[in-house]
């Protein structure tokens, strides 16, 4: 038997011998990241929050739920998708986070509940303190919009796994609402009202189908472009709305109990208004929905262009300017689109529910039915857009 001998390699680093640093992974700019970071983080923190920055658990006093009569707990996670390649691209990076916070906590307030609290996680190739402070202040400022505590996270480093200057984004979130107010498809009633409310922009959801394009088309991010008013990239990263605050609102004012009641919202994300809308409607019901009543952003209208893509397939894939639905009692419609505007949110009525008759043509594109796995209502697409 032959005795192991070391392999071949840098002779200066096996003399000094392999260390941490030199596998790829700076612990202590992780500790200046978290020094950079700490203040935003706090500032997203309420009287409920226990302890600061740095414990391997984030505390949330919940005392309050004992004035519940019946809590239920909502929970989401998410990510950015491939958003962050624009971001990387361009080196901004405080502003991914309200995309990350808005695909969370936005998916938690469609059942009426209150985002509560929020974790994240970053995975990078390499710690830059300034740019992981960048991204998680972010975070925290999308998370004070919200109201909601950035309780805990994580940055790991991936030498190897990602490049230097690759990152990757995810989080998840806690909110809590009380059984009797819980909204959703058994709320939703025929002669129910659609409201939409406007989305910032492509959001975080079909940038492969957007990145494709513009690659396609051979546009550089810093190319201005006249019918969005700013460069490409600066429309690309344009952060997204992020709902809560408004949905919670309008919730409280039109309590799901009363005449004047919101029945359901549909956080309208990958696979766009009709699928998720169909998702929040009961079997037997469909949601008819009038494109005349806006105007498609400039950047939808960019992308079909360039890429010549199909009305359907924009449709499944992007959100064309509504981030978020409220389907209302018809009593309540027009004092809850008031409402909204007066908060700042542009909103319109784009549609009724009601029952799903034989005589709808339920083939087509037009027609979406039993998305995303749930078995449930329908919703048809009407008109051209305005």
């Amino acid at each position: 038997m032959t005795s192991a001998t070391p392999a071949a390699g840098n002779s200066s680093q096996n003399a000094a011998g392999i260390t941490y640093a030199s596998a790829g992974v700076d612990v202590e700019a992780g500790d200046r990241a978290v020094e950079l970071m700490k203040g935003a983080v706090k500032a997203t923190h309420n009287s409920s929050v226990i302890g600061g920055v740095g414990g391997f658990a984030g505390l949330y006093d919940v005392s309050r739920l004992l004035t519940y009569k019946r809590p239920l707990l909502a929970t989401s996670t998410d990510g950015v998708g491939t958003k962050v390649a624009i971001a990387q691209a361009m080196d901004i990076h405080d502003t991914i986070g309200f995309d990350l916070v808005g695909m969370v906590v936005d998916d938690i307030v469609v059942v009426g509940a209150e985002p509560l609290y929020m974790t994240d996680y970053i995975a990078c190739g390499k710690v830059v303190p300034e740019r992981i402070a960048d991204i998680v202040r972010g975070i925290a400022a999308a998370c004070s919009v919200a109201g909601t505590a950035l309780v805990g996270g994580e940055t790991a480093e991936h030498p190897g796994l990602l490049g230097e200057h690759e990152y990757d984004v995810a989080g998840a979130a806690t909110g809590v609402v009380e059984a009797s107010d819980l909204l959703g498809p058994d709320r939703v009633r025929a002669g129910d009202v659609v409201i939409g409310m406007a989305s910032s922009g492509l959001h975080s959801n079909g940038y492969s189908l957007v990145r494709r394009v513009i690659n396609h088309a051979g546009w550089a991010l810093d190319r201005q472009v006249s019918e969005l008013g700013r460069t490409l990239g600066e429309e690309l990263l344009e952060p997204t709305r992020v709902y809560a605050a408004d949905c919670l609102d309008l919730a409280r004012a039109f309590p799901v109990n009363s005449t004047n009641a919101v029945h359901g919202f549909s956080h309208v994300t990958g696979g766009g208004l009709a699928a998720n809308l169909a998702r929040v409607l009961p079997q037997g019901l469909v949601a008819t929905v009038d494109r005349a009543t806006w105007e498609l952003p400039a950047i939808f209208k960019l992308v079909s262009e360039l890429g010549n893509v199909p009305l359907a397939d924009l449709e499944r894939t992007l959100n064309l300017g509504v981030g978020m639905v409220a389907i209302v009692s018809a009593e309540a419609a027009d004092a809850a689109v008031a409402r909204l505007n007066d908060r700042g949110l542009p909103s319109w009525i784009m549609g009724t529910v009601t029952t799903d008759s034989d005589s709808i043509l339920k083939t087509g594109p037009d027609y979406v039915q039993g998305a995303k796995g749930v078995d449930g209502g329908a919703v048809r697409l009407v008109n051209a857009y305005a």
